[in-house]
C-alpha cells in the first residue's frame, strides 16, 4: 500500500529495496523511510517493479521511494534477481536484506502470536531456516545487510535515519559486544578478538558465579601485564581504524570480544574498550550477549 510522497526535488530519484526475513523489521526500516520523506510501498508484486520504478523516474514530485518484497510474493520471488540487474540500468537503487539470529526471530513471533509467512505446518525455526535458503540468492546482491538482533526498535530507525536520511555528518555507531566461543560467533561481527589467552577467573572459586562486571573480577583480569598490554594495543588498533570507515561512508560497526564462556573476560574487555572508545568521542553501544546463559 502507498503510503506518502516527498515534495523535494533531486537530480536523480533513490529507489531502495528492502527484503530479508520475516520478523527481522522491514515494517518499522520502511515506516522509518516513510518518515524520512520516501515514497514507501509494502509487498509490491515483483511483476510491477518495473513499472513503480518508471514511475519514480518520471515522477516531477516523486524524488526518494521504498518498497518491501518478500517471501510472501511465493514463486514470482525467483525472478527478482533479475528484475533487480535490469532495474539498476536505468535507475539509482540500492537492495537492503535485513535478518536476525534465528532465536531471535523465534522470539519475534512468540512475542507478537503472528504466524510465519511459509504456515504453521511446521515449526517457526523449520520456517526461518527454509525462507533463509530460499532467499539466499537474493541476500547474494544485496548492498547493505543488516542484522538486526542487538537493536531494539528504535536503535534500529535511528540506524536507519543515519544511513538514508541524508546526513552525511553523521558519526559511525560502534557497537562492542562480548560472546562466548561454547556458543558462536557473533555472526554480524566487523571485528573479533579473542581474549580466551588471558587467565580465565572462571577457575577461582569465589569468583566462578560472577561476571566480569563485578569489581572484583575486574581487578583480577586486570592484575596480569598482558591485560594492559592487549587493551592498550587493541586501543590504537581500533583508532586508527574507525576514522577509516567513518570517510568509507559506514554507519555502523560491531567489534566483539570473546572468551570460553561469556561471562568473565569477554566481558570485562568489552566494558573497557567500550569506555575507552567513548571517551575518544565516539558512539559507543556495549551489549554482552551470553552473560546470562
Amino acid at each position: 500500500m502507498a503510503r506518502r510522497a516527498s515534495g523535494g526535488a533531486a537530480a536523480q530519484a533513490e529507489f531502495v529495496i528492502l527484503t530479508g526475513l520475516s520478523g527481522s523489521g522491514k515494517g518499522t526500516v520502511l515506516k522509518c523511510l516513510e518518515d524520512l520523506g520516501y515514497y514507501a510501498v509494502d509487498n509490491l508484486p515483483v511483476d510491477l517493479i518495473p513499472k513503480f520504478a518508471e514511475l519514480v523516474r518520471d515522477s516531477p514530485h516523486i524524488r526518494r521511494a521504498a518498497l518491501v518484497v518478500d517471501v510472501r510474493e511465493g514463486a514470482a520471488l525467483e525472478r527478482f534477481p533479475e528484475v533487480y540487474a535490469r532495474l539498476r540500468r536505468t535507475l539509482s537503487s540500492t537492495l537492503v536484506f535485513l535478518e536476525a539470529d534465528d532465536n531471535t526471530i523465534v522470539r519475534r513471533f512468540s512475542e507478537t502470536r503472528r504466524p510465519h509467512p511459509l504456515g504453521t505446518s511446521q515449526s517457526v525455526l523449520r520456517s526461518v531456516r527454509r525462507e533463509r535458503r530460499q532467499l539466499a540468492p537474493i541476500r547474494a546482491l544485496a548492498e547493505h545487510i543488516i542484522n538486526t538482533s542487538k537493536f531494539n526498535v528504535h536503535e534500529l530507525r535511528e540506524l536507519v535515519a543515519e544511513k538514508f536520511g541524508g546526513d552525511s555528518g553523521q558519526a559511525l555507531v560502534v557497537y562492542v559486544t562480548s560472546f562466548g566461543y561454547r556458543y558462536g560467533i557473533p555472526p554480524d561481527s566487523d571485528l573479533v578478538f579473542d581474549v580466551r589467552f588471558l587467565p580465565n577467573p572462571n577457575y577461582i572459586p569465589q569468583f566462578k558465579n560472577l561476571s566480569g562486571r563485578h569489581p572484583s573480577v575486574a581487578r583480577y583480569i586486570r592484575s596480569f601485564p598482558q591485560t594492559q598490554e592487549f587493551l592498550d594495543k587493541i586501543t590504537q588498533i581500533l583508532t586508527y581504524l574507525l576514522p577509516h570507515y567513518i570517510r568509507e561512508g559506514k554507519s555502523y560497526l560491531t567489534i566483539a570480544f570473546g572468551c570460553t564462556g561469556g561471562r568473565h573476560r569477554s566481558v570485562m574487555i568489552a566494558g573497557e574498550m567500550g569506555r575507552r572508545l567513548s571517551r575518544q568521542g565516539f558512539r559507543v553501544k556495549i551489549s554482552h550477549r551470553d552473560l546470562g546463559k
